[in-house]
C-alpha cells in the first residue's frame, strides 16, 4: 500500500463526510443558497492568498531544483487559476472589493491557514505537501465524483467543472506522487509528523464545508448577527 493510500484509509470518516456534506450536496443539486455559497467564496479567496504563500514556503524547503520549481509554479498556477474562478464568482455574486479588503475571516478559515503555517515554519517539506495535499485531493475527488452533476445554476457547474478537469486532476496525481516519494525516504518518526499533518489538514477541510453552511463566526460577534447559529 502506497504511502498517500494509508493517508486516505486513516481519513475515511472524514472523506465520506465531506463528500456528503450539505454544503456540497447543495452545489451538486443546486439548490444550495447563493447567499451561502457567497460565505464561502469569501472565506476561500482569504484562505487561497495563504495557501499560495505555503506553496513557496515549500518550494523554498526542496533540496531537488526540479521539486521546488513544480512548487512554485503551481503556488502561482493553482492560485491564480483558483482566484481567477472566483473573481468570476465574486462578480455573479456581487462582491465589491470593499467587501473583500475589509473581510474578516471565520475562526475556522484563520485556524486552517494558521496549521499550514506551523507545517511551514517547523516541519520537513514532506510535512507541508501533507498538509496542503488534502485541499487538492478533496476538491479532486469532488469533481471526479459528481463530473456527470447538471445543477441548474450556472455559478455551481463551474465550480464543479473546474475541479473536475483534467489540468486539476493531473495536478493532484502530481502532489500525492510527490508526498509518495518523499515518504519513501522518511524515518518512521517523520511519517507519523506527515501524517498528523495529512489528518488534521484533512479535518479543517471537512471544518470549512461546517463554517461555511452554517456562516460561523466568532463567539463575540454572534449577538452583532442576532442568532445562535
Amino acid at each position: 500500500m502506497r504511502f498517500s493510500e494509508s493517508l486516505r484509509e486513516a481519513t475515511k470518516q472524514s472523506w465520506e463526510l465531506s463528500l456528503n456534506h450539505p454544503f456540497v450536496q447543495g452545489i451538486v443539486k443546486g439548490d444550495l443558497p447563493l447567499e451561502t455559497f457567497k460565505n464561502y467564496i469569501m472565506q476561500d479567496i482569504y484562505y487561497l492568498k495563504h495557501y499560495g504563500k505555503v506553496h513557496a514556503f515549500a518550494a523554498a524547503h526542496a533540496d531537488d531544483f526540479h521539486v521546488s520549481a513544480r512548487l512554485a509554479e503551481k503556488a502561482k498556477k493553482t492560485t491564480e487559476a483558483e482566484l481567477t474562478v472566483h473573481k468570476e464568482h465574486a462578480e455573479i455574486l456581487k462582491i465589491t472589493n470593499k467587501e473583500v479588503e475589509n473581510f474578516k475571516p471565520a475562526p475556522t478559515a484563520y485556524a486552517y491557514t494558521s496549521h499550514l503555517y506551523r507545517a511551514a515554519l517547523s516541519g520537513s517539506l514532506a510535512q507541508i505537501v501533507a498538509a496542503i495535499l488534502p485541499c487538492y485531493w478533496l476538491y479532486a475527488d469532488i469533481g471526479l465524483k459528481f463530473k456527470d452533476a447538471k445543477p441548474e445554476q450556472k455559478i455551481y457547474q463551474n465550480w464543479l467543472n473546474m475541479y473536475g478537469s483534467s489540468w486539476f486532476q493531473e495536478s493532484t496525481q502530481e502532489m500525492i506522487d510527490l508526498l509518495d516519494k518523499l515518504a519513501d525516504q522518511a524515518s518512521e518518526a517523520e511519517l507519523k509528523k506527515i501524517k498528523e499533518q495529512f489528518v488534521i489538514a484533512k479535518e479543517y477541510e471537512l471544518a470549512f464545508w461546517e463554517m461555511s453552511y452554517t456562516f460561523e463566526t466568532w463567539l463575540s460577534e454572534k449577538d452583532k448577527l442576532g442568532t445562535s447559529v
